[in-house]
């Protein structure tokens, strides 16, 4: 049996991994903004601890991180997935829309990991699952904000992986593709007010793409929820977990581009070192 702590866990992924956690037996610490939308998705269970968190508010995860463990005894697995998206220019976004999103979605993930680690070091055990994004391993027009705090993630999550390693505890940084869930709803997705015209032929686009793609994704969040709960027991983790066809051709085309720079620039940066005497 372990004690899953989940933030976010309402809906979406989270949701879903919550409840295949309970239905295998497992402890589950849901947090929420309201801890009542977890119990109207996850009903009443008596491995089912709701927590109010807010991401954003330090000491609010450091008291739902004792509570988790006064009630169960110890954290297992964090899974960071609490976040939301920005659809707009990079030029379109205010400094509020900026500020707002890296609130949650980086300085909120802190938080909570910050909150955890101690119970984790002092069990020496303990899996770190921080939701990141196809955005997290590449940008492109229309997400360039979103992906940024996504790529903050990715960073933080490599260096967690290196640090944590020595004490027993594993960290992976999870990168789903688009998949079939809320994420471009307005409940998930906010989308800057401000529309540059320059801009139309390129976040433009993306902005009504996303409309027709909204619940048209390619991914399955029930095999992605299934995923992630059996990843929660694999012996080694690796370091990162693309999830999504779409995700392994981002990788791959962004790994074949990044070749052909080195190939093309290689003489450039390599002219830069010290000369040897």
């Amino acid at each position: 049996m372990k004690t899953w702590f989940i933030t976010g866990a309402s809906r979406g992924f989270g949701a879903r991994i919550a409840e295949l956690a309970l239905a295998q037996g497992d402890n589950v610490v849901a947090t929420a903004r309201n801890p009542r939308t977890v119990t109207e998705r996850l009903g009443d269970h008596p491995n089912l601890l709701p927590i109010v968190l807010d991401v954003t508010d330090g000491e609010q995860a450091k008291a739902a991180a004792n509570a988790a463990v006064e009630r169960f005894g110890r954290i297992d697995v964090l899974l960071n997935n609490a976040g939301f998206g920005l659809l707009g220019a990079v030029e379109e976004a205010t400094a509020a829309e900026v500020e707002r999103l890296y609130r949650t979605n980086v300085f909120g993930l802190l938080a909570v990991t910050r909150a955890v680690l101690p119970h984790m070091r002092a069990q020496r055990s303990g899996r770190i699952l921080n939701i990141s994004s196809i955005g997290g391993y590449r940008s492109g027009p229309g997400f360039g904000v979103y992906c940024s705090t996504k790529f903050a993630v990715e960073g933080l999550s490599e260096s967690l992986h290196a640090e944590l390693a020595p004490l027993g505890i594993h960290v992976t940084v999870i990168e789903p593709g688009y998949f079939r869930t809320d994420f471009l709803d307005s409940s998930s997705l906010s989308v800057s007010a401000n529309v540059i015209a320059d801009y139309a032929e390129t976040a433009g686009t993306v902005r009504t793409r996303a409309t027709s793609l909204n619940h048209a994704q390619p991914g399955d969040p029930d095999k992605l929820a299934r995923v992630i709960v059996e990843f929660a027991d694999a012996p080694n983790p690796p370091v990162r977990l693309p999830l999504g066809s779409d995700t392994v051709m981002a990788i791959e085309a962004k790994h074949a581009a990044d070749a052909a720079i080195l190939t093309e620039w290689r003489a450039v940066s390599t002219s830069t070192d010290i000369a040897q005497s």
